[in-house]
């Protein structure tokens, strides 16, 4: 195999692929990027047994063939050439010769032979999507997913349904829950649930968000088309939990907040907290005044904000990271938080219209 390429345009690709490619695996060969060169154009494959990613670049092609690469020293040594141009060059023992003005390297690639199949799907339902549209869906819901660890698989995705019209994405992690909803073009009925990581890999490619972004949902797969790349995920199998049950059907206190202000009191406070998961923020809510207050091992923090309670004055103790991280998600300068008791999930609101809802459960005082 033998072509030459623009070092730039080689190197951004190969700089967004390496986000796929795996980096513990008993396949050495997902560690690198499969490269194809055929008749003035590669093809680069990335893929981690969940989810590949490719992209097609020009290039002046003088003889075709495969090789695959280590993504990580490819990327390595193509940041550091100084030359617009590279030839690469392979023989038939996989070694891949790179040549950048007077730069010469030799580095051992695998047989492309070796690599797995990529998945594929050809009978998928269309969805498209402004490019803004599903990067602000997704950032307002990602934070929301549970960690890898010790999860269900439903909880480490997004619940992604379109009806009449109306799309939603859905997380919820058993401590919050987080819902996004907008007015898209009545494509049909779609409901699936993609994993959160895979979904950020996603707008990750998005540069101009008021393109269009062509989706192809199939029964276990997903493909996105996104500025040249074409990323296809596995769906996560499974029924979504049943979140409708955990929001409190009545409220029995409410206040009105401006975000700026409280998530600049929480920044101050966090800065005595080294465990959000154990350590809550103790919050008076008064009729006129919410007084926040936190003892760690590092000090003591005591601030007091104004506000109109609706309803009996209470006591309720806040994770200071998932309060932020629910507030940070919206656009609004205000937003209604709404109470009941301090055993019951915390909802966040707009002031009008229902186009986010985020919830987090309360933590116990001491």
């Amino acid at each position: 195999m033998i072509f030459s390429v623009e070092r730039n345009i080689f190197l951004d690709a190969v700089s967004r692929l390496s986000r796929v490619v795996s980096s513990k695996t008993s396949y050495p060969e997902l560690e690198g990027i499969l490269i194809c060169a055929e008749q003035g154009k590669l093809t680069l494959i990335a893929y981690n047994l969940e989810m590949s990613m490719q992209k097609d670049i020009y290039a002046r092609t003088e003889e075709d063939g495969e090789i695959v690469v280590s993504a990580r020293i490819l990327g390595d040594i193509f940041k550091r050439l100084s030359g617009p141009t590279v030839q690469v060059t392979t023989d038939d023992k996989n070694m891949c010769h790179i040549t950048c003005g007077s730069a010469v390297f030799d580095i051992p690639g695998m047989d492309a032979m070796n690599y797995p199949e990529t998945p594929s799907f050809a009978d998928g339902k269309s969805l498209i999507l402004k490019g803004k549209t599903l990067a602000e869906m997704t950032e307002g819901t990602s934070f929301a997913v549970a960690p890898v660890e010790g999860t269900r698989p439903v909880l480490m995705g997004i619940n992604i349904s379109v009806k009449n019209g109306d799309l939603q994405f859905v997380a919820i992690d058993g401590y919050r829950l987080a819902i996004r909803k907008t007015k898209v073009d009545d494509v049909g009925e779609f409901d699936f649930i993609i994993n959160g990581n895979m979904l950020n890999e996603a707008i990750r490619l998005i540069t101009d968000r008021e393109k269009d972004v062509p989706i192809s949902v199939g029964k276990k797969m997903i493909a996105f088309e996104i500025e040249g790349y074409k990323l296809i995920c596995r769906l996560i199998e499974g029924e979504f939990v049943n979140y409708q049950r955990t929001i409190p059907a009545a409220h029995k206190q409410k206040i009105v907040v401006m975000v700026k202000d409280i998530l600049s009191i929480f920044d101050r406070i966090s800065l005595l907290i080294s465990d959000s998961f154990s350590t809550p923020v103790r919050c008076i809510v008064g009729e006129e005044s919410i007084n926040f207050s936190c003892s760690t091992t590092v000090g003591k923090v005591n601030e007091t904000y104004e506000v109109d309670l609706e309803g009996e004055p209470f006591e309720i103790g806040l994770s200071s990271r998932y309060l932020t991280e629910a507030l940070k998600a919206v656009e609004d300068d205000m937003v209604q938080i709404k109470f009941d008791s301090s055993k019951q999930g915390v909802v966040i609101e707009p002031l009008q219209g229902d186009d986010y809802m985020y919830m987090i459960m309360p933590m116990r005082l001491k």
